[in-house]
């Protein structure tokens, strides 16, 4: 393998690209795409109702790749909470190596780590990275505000986040928010990441189990084209900017102490997934990072993965020479 990362030499993948997991989107055609085209892909356990469910996605994936791939468990507060350990038993009875967690892994962590699972445990600051490092996570993906979704409350840039990693982690990390091309992977890895870890730039692929319209509306966006809203909730949280995102915001920000009630119905998580089912982009809210202004095209994963290859190659050279022993006359 021409990369030599914790990635590629402890999962076995061809190039350290990950597809960490996606509501909606991280299905097995997505998944094994990814894991054909070289990278680790993760299914996304809670797209699935049940943990049953989640069983047979596995092994359907299995049926379209014979290359690794993992499954995301996302453990967030919520009323009713799902059956996570549930999940986590049905990822490693499927023989399931790899799992990407985010939000509080103690749930499900001590039984992953009894049953030999590598967990890349995802998280948005330092301070939780250090935390997840003692419970016993084998490599953190650290979120920078550049990306999509829940980027937390701290507003810290992935270039500054992988910097701290650097000095303070002593296990292995992967650099996610902002990530779409091989001139980012290679910063990343000279940054001291093992890999990067993208969404958006998933999304928009063939292979990606969303409509065409959500796929040809990131290729219009700009870096300018998303929003960050539920501030005042302290559940930050980056969305395309479109007709109810935008009614979000101003519900949220016209009032010194407004209540989830009263934009709930636009956040709504159905509205959302009708998005990637009918094109129409503003049927509901949609995660999308800023890494959407970088994306010009919708390729195969495959076209994807050999492009960032050879431009992480290209861009890892060129640094090289940019520095030279030798003396000038």
């Amino acid at each position: 393998m021409p990369f030599k990362t914790w990635l590629t030499e402890t999962i076995g993948v061809r190039v350290p690209i990950v597809q960490g997991g996606m509501m909606w989107v991280g299905r097995a055609e997505m998944t094994s795409a990814v894991a054909n085209s070289g990278g680790l892909g993760f299914l996304t356990a809670l797209t699935q109702p049940s943990p049953e469910a989640l069983r047979a996605e596995i092994r359907r994936c299995r049926t379209m790749t014979d290359q690794p791939f993992g499954v995301n468990i996302t453990m967030l507060p919520s009323m009713n909470a799902p059956d996570y350990l549930g999940y986590a038993r049905a990822t490693v009875e499927e023989g399931i190596k790899v799992v990407e967690t985010a939000g509080n892994p103690e749930p499900i962590l001590k039984y992953l780590k009894e049953n030999g699972v590598i967990v890349i445990h995802k998280c948005v600051s330092l301070v939780h990275a250090l935390k997840a490092q003692e419970k016993g996570v084998d490599c953190i993906s650290i979120d920078g505000i550049e990306c999509a979704g829940h980027g937390g409350e701290y507003d810290i840039t992935s270039m500054i986040l992988l910097g701290r990693c650097a000095q303070e982690l002593k296990i292995p990390f992967i650099a996610s928010g902002g990530f779409a091309d091989g001139n980012g992977l290679a910063t990343a890895l000279v940054l001291g990441a093992e890999g990067i870890n993208m969404g958006t730039r998933w999304m928009c692929t063939v292979e990606s189990p969303i409509h065409q319209k959500v796929k040809e509306e990131i290729v219009r966006m700009d870096e300018n084209s998303t929003i960050l809203v539920l501030r005042k909730f302290r559940n930050t949280t980056r969305l395309s900017k479109n007709e109810v995102s935008l009614e979000v915001s101003k519900i949220e920000n016209s009032k010194l102490d407004p209540k989830f009630e009263e934009v709930a119905h636009l956040m709504s998580g159905a509205r959302g997934r009708g998005v990637y089912e009918t094109g129409d982009i503003n049927t509901g809210v949609w995660s999308v990072g800023l890494a959407a202004g970088l994306i010009k095209s919708i390729p195969t994963c495959k076209e994807l993965a050999d492009t960032i290859e050879r431009e992480a190659k290209d861009a890892l050279a060129k640094a090289s020479g940019l520095y030279s022993e030798k003396a000038r006359i």
